[in-house]
């Protein structure tokens, strides 16, 4: 019975000594991600939540006060003031009622005092109509979260760009899109102020930010304290009732911004769900899905290692883009991997790269120029498949996966351009050099390529 006791009392009191660590490590990490989540500085402006007759502006303040909002069509010139109903040191307020294709300059500050904006650098131009024809650009950014003097040199050869090729009454560019880990490398509150929010100030400022989120950033809670992303379906797409992934419409292009680090990527998932009634209901001509871990990489990353990022890469592969691909989707973004990768047309791949066969390349020469036939959501007519994940810091890897058309050692992000039925999309690297560019046209006149080999494999 002493011996029986013995024991039973040491394992007891083993028990409770693991509890009591694991409890205690719990807490820590709990107090950790809570602490880095917050940050008490001033916080320039950024918009968000932009629709065609709205637009949020977030900023960030040392004192508690009540913010207000001034906006109209010329600087100092305010038909618009809209107040916070209460106070506090993030200020977050939506102006509606606008009007499409508008440019509004703003101040941001309280009624009393401007404290950002009032001149001509502090503007917004609100998107089009859904479904207009209104040519968009976008600026790609890969993993951005990382100031160095790289990602300011690419920064700035990016603008150079933009200065020298204008359009005409129109902002340099639409939209901003990141592939996630807007912020190294614990996604602190504080590393976004420096890593992201400072090196981008001026496009924040002009143009809205869709972020993606990454591994990086699910290190803390500040990605959802800081982004304000439409759950309720406030800029287009179907609500997604989470800000971990949802959906936007500007003109004539549909994006997809998809969690592939905490939501569940399987079909019987919330997600999965999700996504198959937005892309069941999206009339838009252009699809774009942006994802952080690529299903596709041989960069610093992996794709065909089931342990690389906890699998994630493999599902995403296996359970995303079938869909995706169902829905006729046109490109996929991706970042994690830290280097730019860009497929050929392919489509029905979901295995490793030794799986890749002959008619899941759906367009293999020219490896820059591809046409889409049929009509405009007809399935499986093929899709690009793009890892920027370079835009703040460049890794290391073999690049050398078959789907690929270009893989590239380098620091850099993609310009997107979409006009009628064409996108293009250019890859700048820091010294300003144009190192891969390529193009999707839409023929809808000609008959959608017949894919029953290759759509066998997934019935």
């Amino acid at each position: 019975m002493s011996t029986k006791f013995s024991i039973r009392t040491l394992l007891r009191g083993a028990g409770i000594l693991l509890a009591g660590l694991v409890l205690v490590f719990l807490i820590g990490r709990w107090g950790v991600m809570v602490y880095g989540s917050f940050y008490s500085g001033p916080r320039a402006p950024y918009l968000q939540l932009p629709s065609p007759t709205s637009m949020t502006l977030h900023w960030q303040t040392t004192a508690t006060e009540q913010g207000e909002l001034r906006l109209g069509t010329a600087p100092d010139q305010w038909t618009l003031r809209v107040p916070e109903t209460s106070a506090s040191k993030q200020h977050g307020i939506t102006a509606t009622g606008l009007t499409p294709a508008t440019r509004y300059y703003y101040a941001v500050g309280t009624a009393q005092q401007i404290e950002y904006g009032g001149d001509n650098d502090h503007f917004f131009e609100t998107p089009p109509l859904q479904g207009s024809d209104t040519a968009l650009r976008a600026v790609v950014l890969g993993d951005p979260g990382y100031a160095s003097e790289g990602q300011a040199k690419l920064r700035d050869q990016i603008q150079h760009w933009l200065d020298q090729h204008p359009r005409p009454n129109r902002n340099a560019f639409d939209f901003l899109l990141a592939t996630g880990d807007q912020a190294y490398t614990s996604g602190s509150n504080p590393q976004y102020q420096q890593n992201f929010f400072i090196p981008y100030t001026k496009w924040l400022a002009q143009v809205p930010i869709w972020p993606t989120y990454g591994n990086h950033d699910a290190r803390r809670f500040a990605y959802f304290k800081i982004f304000d992303l439409p759950e309720h379906g406030e800029s287009g797409g179907v609500a997604s009732g989470s800000e971990n992934y949802y959906s936007f419409d500007t003109g004539a292009l549909h994006v997809v911004v998809l969690d592939t680090q905490d939501s569940s990527m399987n079909r019987f998932g919330s997600m999965h769900h999700w996504l198959q009634r937005d892309l069941a209901a999206n009339t838009q001509p252009w699809l774009i899905a942006v994802l952080h871990h690529p299903p596709y990489t041989k960069g610093s990353h992996d794709s065909d290692r089931w342990r690389d990022s906890i699998g994630r890469l493999t599902e995403a592969r296996e359970h995303l883009l079938p869909l995706l691909e169902q829905y006729a989707v046109d490109l996929v973004l991706s970042g994690h991997s830290h280097m730019y990768e860009r497929s050929m047309l392919i489509d029905c791949h979901y295995g490793k790269s030794d799986s890749l066969q002959p008619d899941m390349i759906v367009a293999k020469k020219p490896a820059s120029d591809y046409i889409k036939t049929g009509p405009l959501h007809a399935p499986h007519q093929g899709t690009v498949y793009a890892v920027v994940g370079s835009s703040a810091k460049v890794d290391n890897g073999p690049l050398n996966h078959p789907v690929m058309a270009v893989s590239r050692h380098e620091m850099g992000a993609l310009l997107l351009d979409i006009n009628g039925m064409r996108l293009e999309g250019k890859f700048m690297n820091p010294q300003g050099e144009i190192t891969d560019q390529f193009s999707i046209r839409k023929d809808p006149a000609q008959p959608a390529m017949v894919r029953n080999e290759c759509l066998a494999r997934i019935k």
